[in-house]
């Protein structure tokens, strides 16, 4: 006898619907399965037969050939297990056919019968729904993420007796549902705060012209002056996550298996912090079959790059696409996925190998040449991508005795949104800017007018400190971005002033 069950497999972030044929004839017993299984799903049936048996149903000793249609495509993972094992009892007629159009299956099996947790089940959730199947038959630990989608019935279940008690009407089971308004009331609950930081005002104040128009930062820097710390409260300065921007970055984590099991939606930033020994594939994403890497898990977050001279230069020079483009290109022979990297890119570093270069108290052990190796590992295409530097000071005495809290990220956030409202006004036209730091040179010569008394401010640092030509367009964003700040219409010469303070690594001290 011949069944048919719906699955579903993941491409990229996106998921696509896997039909699983299986049929049952009297001939000599085997377990064939066909259609571009990988390891992991050939060894199913070595799941499925023992699954099936301990769950207390008699397993066909026919000839079994499953097919997992289309037959193009490559099929990788253990969530085919479920549907597998229900197209036997299907095609061996344990299980009626009544519910099988209307409900798509996934689930990986232990010997015993229970259902272990599977990647992408918000993704398959959404395919679902665009689909039009009514029911979704998941793992207990799967479900949470996938009922955050409206207009499906989403079921967990813990073992295969239960999804046959279900399949047959045997016992009644009521579907998972999340409750979104109290998931996003517990948004914006950050543990760090900016009051914890001590001095560093002008640092903060270039976190929140970044944080505001969406421009990548670096902080240079001895070592003990803060860049860390302060890096690590920068996503509190963010504006809220957005229902589509928290469904897109929890896409991208369950595709990846790293959404935790208790959470249906991500409702804070993602800050991602990778080691400076990464890999370029661990780093953008790769693989035989391609996974998303640490610059996707930060998407609609932080990507943060602690001693940014020390990551491989072929590791920096593979962020420049996603830093330009906002998304991840993998080709290989047979295929060519997309990920989506929409990230803030902070970074940090030391002055020089020894870390004290501009540092008044302590000396500099490292001569020029050295400085400029050093200096020389971050190429001018991925300096061109970061549109401010700003230097962070070792932190005095009587910032750090001192008594007060500094300013409160939820009141810099305010001040945030609001930059950012003027920007969603501005662009709402263009689906493709989002923010000041996306604008191209086009944009730039349209919202970034200057007065006379800014072009010759302009012109004048432009020449005096040395400042190169890629800092131009730079400097006229976050002008733009300090006078949204300001809530002031045009760009003033004071906005070019301060705008100028934040391309240290353009000026002649570091290129000479």
């Amino acid at each position: 006898m011949l069944s048919k069950i719906f699955s579903s497999a993941t491409f990229g972030i996106d998921a696509f619907i896997i039909e699983v044929e299986t049929n049952c004839e009297k001939q000599i017993p085997a377990f064939t399965i066909v259609g571009l299984p990988d390891s992991a799903v050939k060894e199913s049936r070595d799941r499925v037969t023992p699954a099936i048996r301990n769950s207390g149903y008699e397993f066909p000793l026919k000839k079994i050939t499953v097919n997992l249609a289309p037959a193009d495509i490559k099929k990788e993972g253990s969530s085919f297990d479920l549907p597998i094992a229900i197209g036997v009892l299907a095609a061996s007629e344990t299980v009626k056919e009544a519910k099988l159009n209307t409900t798509l299956i996934l689930g990986e099996l232990a010997l015993d019968g229970t259902l272990r947790k599977i990647k992408g089940g918000l993704s398959i959730a959404v395919e679902a729904k665009q689909r039009g199947f009514q029911n979704l038959i998941l793992p207990i630990d799967s479900v949470k993420e996938a009922s955050i989608v409206d207009g499906l019935d989403v079921y967990g279940f813990e073992n295969l007796k239960d999804v046959v008690a279900f399949l047959n009407d045997e016992k009644k089971f009521i579907p998972h549902k999340t409750n979104l308004d109290e998931i996003f009331s517990e948004i914006n609950l950050y543990h760090l705060d900016f009051a914890d930081v001590k001095g560093q005002e002008n640092v903060k104040r270039a976190l929140e012209i970044a944080a505001s128009g969406g421009h990548n930062i670096l902080m240079i820097g001895p070592p003990g002056s803060g860049k860390t710390m302060l890096a690590k409260r920068f996503p509190s300065i963010l504006p809220p996550l957005t229902f589509d921007e928290a469904l897109e970055t929890t896409k991208v984590h369950s595709i990846a298996g790293i959404l935790p099991k208790d959470k249906a939606l991500i409702t804070e930033r993602p800050f991602r912090s990778p080691h400076h020994t990464v890999s370029d594939a661990a780093l953008i994403g790769g693989g035989s079959y391609p996974k998303p890497g640490e610059v996707s898990y930060a998407h609609h977050g932080v990507l943060f790059l602690d001693e940014l001279p020390e990551f491989k230069k072929n590791v920096l020079e593979v962020l420049r696409q996603p830093l330009e483009d906002s998304k991840v290109t993998i080709s290989r022979s047979k295929m060519s996925l997309e990920f989506p990297a929409n990230v803030t890119l902070v970074s940090a570093m030391n002055p020089c190998p020894c870390g004290f270069f501009t540092d008044p108290n302590k000396e500099c052990t490292c001569n020029t040449g050295m400085i400029q190796k050093y200096m020389s590992k971050i190429s001018g295409p991925l300096l061109d991508r970061i549109d401010i530097h700003i230097e962070v000071p070792a932190v005095k005495y009587k910032d750090l005795s001192s008594t007060e809290s500094g300013e409160k990220s939820s009141e810099i956030r305010k001040r945030v949104v609001l930059a950012r409202k003027k920007q969603n006004e501005r662009f709402k036209s263009n689906k493709m800017i989002f923010n000041n730091a996306d604008m191209g040179s086009k944009e730039v010569r349209k919202y970034c007018k200057l007065d006379e008394a800014g072009a010759n401010l302009l012109k004048m640092a432009m020449t005096k400190l040395g400042l190169s030509a890629r800092a131009y367009d730079r400097i006229l964003k976050v002008s733009r971005t300090i006078a949204d700040l300001e809530n002031s219409e045009n760009i003033l010469p004071n906005h070019i002033s301060e705008a100028i303070q934040y391309r240290s690594l353009d000026r002649e001290l570091w290129n000479h």
